[in-house]
């Protein structure tokens, strides 16, 4: 499995999950959005609805209907009811259960690096596990060392 590891020195999340959300769906995937902050959930489902001028990312939070018709369903908790296959955790808390899926989004910012480093040396010791870090330059995100 692949954790992609993503430095929001620039954009917050509500700004970078739409396009994760968006390769995900172009590939035929389905996507969970995990936060342990409803706040946070609640911002990234209005940039979701706003994503393209002339549509929406479909998607809905956990509980509040057909969990599984959801291509991205937003949560609290690493559970795909909607049988995600990817994951992206966007409040910087690393949660193990992530290692259930294809492929894991761990997007953090600048106030949650500890927790970032300590993922990344965690992970590194897991067999399976391929670790990837990006961050942004300019307007780009680039794989860094």
């Amino acid at each position: 499995m692949q954790v992609d590891f993503y430095q929001l020195t620039r954009d917050p999340a509500e700004k970078v999950v739409p396009a994760l959300a968006q390769r995900v769906l172009d590939d035929c995937g389905r996507l969970l959005v995990v936060s342990g902050e409803d706040e946070q959930l609640s911002i990234i489902s209005a940039a979701l609805w706003s994503a393209k001028p002339d549509s929406f990312l479909a998607h809905a939070k956990a509980g509040d209907g057909e969990d599984l018709l959801q291509p991205i369903l937003l949560s609290n908790t690493a559970v795909a009811t909607n049988d995600a296959s990817f994951i992206a955790i966007v409040d910087g808390q690393w949660r193990d259960d992530a290692l259930g899926f294809a492929r894991a989004f761990y997007l953090f910012p600048p106030s949650r690096i500890d927790n970032a480093r300590a993922a990344w040396r965690a992970l590194g010791e897991r067999d399976g596990v391929e670790r990837r870090y990006w961050k942004q330059e300019g307007g780009k995100w680039v794989q860094g060392p």
